[in-house]
């Protein structure tokens, strides 16, 4: 099986695991399916090294963030992570989150969406380890490096910040344009107003500098973030991110 993608799912139900892993082998991936038990995946984590992983939030003996925490205090690689639950529960979105999980999904869902996740994030990291990318993949490098900094997936602010900075990738009119043109856009797609996505957002930034994550920011863009200067602004947070990941991965995007 060298050379395959390979996938741990911690689920060998016929409705869920057994026909996930169908769909994957069809892809040419190498998917197995254990007993949803956190102790008998971490077992498998460790003796099968996967590349991605799917759990379910809630299991006997380890949930989800009890098993990630266990995978990374053991020094083992962590697969990337893929987090299902029963529950739509922005908490429980954030504790796998914080906990090194890469996406979370709702049950129920099609089993094709399991493929279409799996095949995203490989994408995404292809893109990243190539340093470079293309438009279809720009919403799970925004992601991730949202989540790098340290702003939660259950605030509003998230999900305007993330849909503002690639707006402003691939058109510098949003950036020089926040209040006439970038808010209003992000607004129109969350059925809101301006006012309510600049509010969401300066939190959600302030959220990201009371954490103490400029290193981060550092280590990300390669800038040296000033905290005695005070927190940037919606535009200058915005355009820090959209800047570099435009010359990063993007840099033949026309602007």
């Amino acid at each position: 099986m060298t050379g395959k993608t390979k996938v741990l799912i911690g689920d060998d139900s016929a409705e869920y695991g057994l026909s996930w892993a169908s769909l994957l082998k069809e892809e040419g991936m190498f998917a197995v399916t254990r007993q949803k038990n956190g102790r008998v995946i971490l077992d498998s984590v460790k003796s099968d090294m996967p590349d991605y992983l799917i759990i379910d939030a809630k299991m006997p003996e380890l949930d989800a963030v009890s098993l990630l925490e266990e995978i990374k205090a053991q020094k083992s690689k962590l697969p990337v992570t893929i987090v299902v639950s029963n529950l739509n529960s922005p908490e429980i979105e954030k504790e796998v989150m914080d906990a090194g999980a890469s996406y979370f999904m709702v049950k129920p869902f099609a089993p094709y969406q399991i493929l279409k996740k799996i095949s995203n994030l490989i994408s995404f990291k292809n893109a990243t380890e190539n340093s470079r990318g293309d438009m279809d993949n720009v919403e799970y490098i925004v992601t991730d490096i949202i989540h790098q900094i340290g702003i939660p997936a259950h605030i509003k602010g998230y999900h305007y910040l993330r849909t503002a900075i690639i707006l402003s990738i691939g058109n510098d009119d949003m950036i020089n344009n926040v209040t006439k043109l970038l808010y209003p856009s992000v607004a129109q797609k969350y059925n809101t107003t301006p006012s309510r996505v600049e509010r969401a957002i300066r939190h959600a930034i302030e959220i990201a500098w009371d954490r103490g994550d400029v290193d981060m920011l550092n280590k990300l863009f390669g800038y040296t973030v000033h905290t005695t200067r005070g927190k940037p602004t919606n535009s200058e947070f915005i355009a820090l991110i959209a800047d570099n990941l435009r010359l990063k991965f993007y840099p033949n995007i026309a602007i």
